[in-house]
């Protein structure tokens, strides 16, 4: 797939942290799109194995605000080409997104987000129960003793699934074939910096000059932040998730529930999907608990009673960076040359192509582009807030 890894030179034109989809991303555009192919991607573990390796495969644009609407709406249609692009099949389905809504303050939210996502030319509609039905036969949608009735749904056509290990394969053959080196098992120790430029990276295989650095690390961007002397204001939470042992193909959409805090989809292989909301509290564990499995349980069951014996296959756990506004921070810093992609909560698999984009324009030009311009870390010192938070009632 990739060439094995070879030694450290003294010296890049840019060094990525973190070698996960955005990352990966980041490294191939810089070759593709501005002959930029001196670049060393640092991962402290294998290729892919953090968020990108973790997360739940969900791809949406249906958000709130129209900056993050028109953001992810982007990263939507470069996913849809990427395949072609990278020559690598990265098993996309778009069957269609399901955001169900339990009560008439939820269909008023779902009808103002449809409009919002309509403005901004994405496929967004807000649907009423019969139409749910036809998309997810298997569901329970008219049950009169339901907890959670279901109302209506906003159904946003374009979202789906695609397999996350592909994409992360397929990003780093394409940077590799860029001219990408790619180091796993490379841990950074240190950002060295002179006159609040950055100078360098040290790493347990030894020191690398540069004057770019890309922070791409998810949860752990706040502590490689702090080694450059950048200060982000994000926390770290787990998110969990779990998959059932394969059964026979019976849901084709992606069904995510804001008030019952789940959401469910069926993998190419089989197995059903389940997720939640992260977990209140900070850390770094990545350990799951009893009450994920237990909370996760009894709303899938709400909606698909027919798993009730199913059996649970795995369930693993991964780190969010979440901001202040539930949208991501993307670009410079006051360092020069330090640039970060951080705060993305549950939200980051889905903006890897326009990540990857943004940021190597931004590194090959100095400019920061207009679509990445609203996220800059300065807002939150200019109270410039991109609230994304009534899109995240949910970790999907």
């Amino acid at each position: 797939m990739w060439r094995r890894r070879g030694e450290l030179k003294d010296s890049y034109d840019v060094v990525i942290v973190g070698g996960g989809s955005h990352g990966l991303a980041a490294a191939y555009y810089l070759a593709k799109e501005h002959g930029i192919g001196n670049v060393a991607v640092l991962e402290k573990s294998y290729i892919g194995s953090g968020a990108a390796g973790r997360n739940t495969t969900i791809l949406r644009a249906n958000y709130k605000t129209p900056e993050g609407a028109r953001f992810y709406d982007a990263s939507l249609k470069l996913y849809e080409g990427l395949g072609a692009d990278l020559n690598f099949n990265l098993l996309f389905s778009q069957n269609g997104h399901l955001t169900l809504a339990h009560s008439d303050r939820a269909m008023f939210v779902m009808a103002n987000r449809a409009e919002v996502n309509r403005i901004n030319g994405i496929d967004s509609r807000l649907i009423q129960p019969d139409e749910i039905k036809r998309l997810a036969p298997a569901m329970q949608v008219d049950d009169p003793h339901a907890v959670y009735p279901i109302q209506g749904a906003l159904y946003h056509p374009p979202g789906g699934v695609i397999r996350h290990d592909a994409v992360v394969w397929g990003l780093a053959r394409g940077a590799d074939r860029g001219g990408a080196e790619l180091h796993p098992y490379t841990e950074v120790t240190g950002i060295e910096r002179r006159n609040g430029s950055v100078e360098g990276v040290r790493t347990n295989r030894g020191t690398i000059k540069t004057k770019t650095v890309l922070n791409c690390t998810a949860g752990w961007s706040s502590i490689v932040s702090e080694m450059a002397g950048v200060e982000l204001p994000i926390t770290t939470h787990i998110l969990q998730a779990c998959v059932t042992e394969p059964l026979k193909p019976f849901l084709d959409v992606v069904i995510v529930s804001s008030q019952m805090h789940v959401y469910i989809s069926q993998t190419d292989r089989g197995e059903v999907l389940m997720g939640a909301e992260i977990e209140p509290w900070t850390t770094y564990r990545m350990q799951g608990t009893l009450n994920f499995l237990q909370e996760v349980s009894r709303h899938a069951l709400e909606l698909f009673p027919q798993l009730e014996r199913a059996r649970i296959l795995r369930s693993w756990a991964g780190l969010c960076d979440l901001s202040p506004d539930y949208s991501p921070i993307l670009g410079r810093t006051e360092v020069e040359g330090f640039h970060v992609s951080s705060g993305w909560g549950t939200y980051g698999f889905k903006a890897a192509p326009i990540v990857g984009k943004t940021l190597a324009e931004l590194v090959a030009t100095g400019r920061t582009p207009d679509l990445i311009e609203p996220f800059a870390l300065e807002r939150f010192y200019e109270d410039r807030l991109v609230s994304e938070l009534a899109a995240a009632a949910v970790s999907h």
